[in-house]
């Protein structure tokens, strides 16, 4: 018997000092309360069950398996930088802050860190400089190609001419509502319209005295960068006045199953952007459905599947997951460290024939990201909400922004952060 324990103890202290392999760390700064959780929550389980899947099936990535730390930030700026403190230190290779507020406040830290952040359509569009921020990337498009995307479509229903044409932005008066507004200004500029501003204080219940506005002015056009219930609130304002709904565009975050839900049949024929397809008709949610749902594994209640802000979530890990198998390619081991997963972001290359592969056909646009361009390729759709059916449809293929406009925009705005911040530009 003694020499039974001993033996265990010996073969103990072996294992002991051969180290486990460590998990793949992927943070989620998620809200599932407050005002905005109504679209928080779609988000955070799509984020979850994606890699949920990609460990259930897959064993993880590269055979190591993902760990997600899941810190609750109630679309809280404080409270997300506090979620970064107490979670970095945990080997997290990435972070996805969804909140432009957030993001704001995490660039320099997490750059000083030496660990990645990836805005997906948010945050500071001028990241997409990676000569001046190498460790933030906003791809596959960001707020000034947004702007440009719904002007293009103005134009496309215009036969290219919306001179002398009112067009009204309403935003949610923060980081994140204010982003276009100088695109907007110096499209304006080149195409000729009249540009009005309509801020909305968080969190965006009280609108009455905009669209009175709206209704005494007229406006042709009216664009939307709303989040949360702001976006229910407007949608119903607009419908309460009558504005023509297909004359009504929301950025990609004012476009999910709630905003236009609570409104009925007057939400018919509003529009938004996308970035990716909306709807279940996919492979990869067969493999959800027997590697994750019907294990009584999916996030939260399990009932967000199918949903556009679900589907962003997904897409949102799988651009995170196949950064890290490009960064396990270039460094050559499994177990990579956040300074790695830098480079598999910067090296990242999205193909159809790799979404084919991961059960998202034409689901996304595709792009390539480098040192010079870390937002990717600034393409959009627009999808339309049909009421009767309780379907968004996508109504566009994709529509490249104006890049004469925003590449400039964006070299200035960096440009301007580099000075102030006594950053050297240039690529590793």
């Amino acid at each position: 018997m003694k020499l039974k324990l001993a033996t265990l103890a010996l073969a103990g202290a072996m294992t002991a000092a051969v180290p486990a392999m460590a998990d793949l760390v992927f943070p989620s700064l998620s809200y599932r309360t407050g005002p905005y959780a109504a679209n928080g929550i779609p988000f955070a389980d799509g984020y979850a069950d994606y890699l949920t899947l990609l460990n259930e099936r897959d064993g993880g990535i590269g055979g190591v398996p993902i760990k997600m730390l899941e810190c609750e930030t109630g679309y809280n700026t404080e409270k997300g930088v506090e979620c970064y403190e107490s979670t970095k230190g945990e080997g997290a290779l990435v972070y996805q802050p969804l909140s432009t507020g957030i993001t704001y406040q995490l660039i320099p830290k997490a750059t000083a860190d030496g660990i990645p952040v990836h805005s997906m359509g948010y945050g500071r569009t001028s990241a997409k400089n990676g000569k001046v921020f190498p460790f933030i990337f906003n791809y596959p498009a960001n707020y000034w190609d947004g702007a440009s995307i719904a002007v293009k479509h103005l134009l496309d229903l215009n036969g290219g001419d919306i001179a002398g044409k009112k067009v009204a932005l309403v935003y949610h008066n923060s980081a994140y509502g204010k982003e276009p507004i100088r695109t907007l200004e110096e499209l304006a500029k080149k195409h000729g319209y009249e540009l009005s501003l309509l801020p909305v204080d968080h969190p965006g219940q009280e609108q009455k005295s905009q669209w009175l506005q709206i209704r005494r002015e007229k406006p042709d056009y009216v664009l939307m960068w709303g989040w949360g219930v702001m976006n229910q609130v407007a949608i119903q304002e607009a419908a309460n006045i009558r504005f023509p709904m297909e004359n009504f565009i929301g950025i990609w975050w004012s476009g999910s199953e709630n905003d236009v839900l609570p409104v009925g049949d007057g939400a018919n024929g509003y529009k938004a952007l996308t970035l990716a397809n909306p709807g279940m008709d996919y492979p990869i949610y067969d493999a959800l459905k027997t590697y994750v749902y019907d294990k009584g594994m999916a996030a939260g209640a399990g009932d967000q599947a199918g949903t556009v802000l679900y589907n962003r979530g997904m897409y949102a890990a799988m651009l995170a997951a196949e950064a890290a198998r490009k960064a396990q390619e270039l460094s050559g081991v499994a177990q990579i460290d956040a300074g790695m997963m830098r480079d598999g972001m910067e090296a990242l290359a999205i193909t159809e024939a790799r979404m084919t592969e991961l059960g998202l056909p034409n689901f996304g646009p595709e792009f390539a990201v480098t040192c010079e361009n870390h937002g990717g390729s600034g393409l959009g759709k627009v999808q339309q909400w049909d009421a009767a059916t309780g379907k968004w449809n996508v109504i566009t293929d994709w529509i490249e922004s104006d890049k004469s406009i925003i590449d400039p925009l964006v070299l200035e705005d960096s440009a301007a952060y580099a000075a102030e911040n006594g950053i050297t530009e240039g690529c590793n």
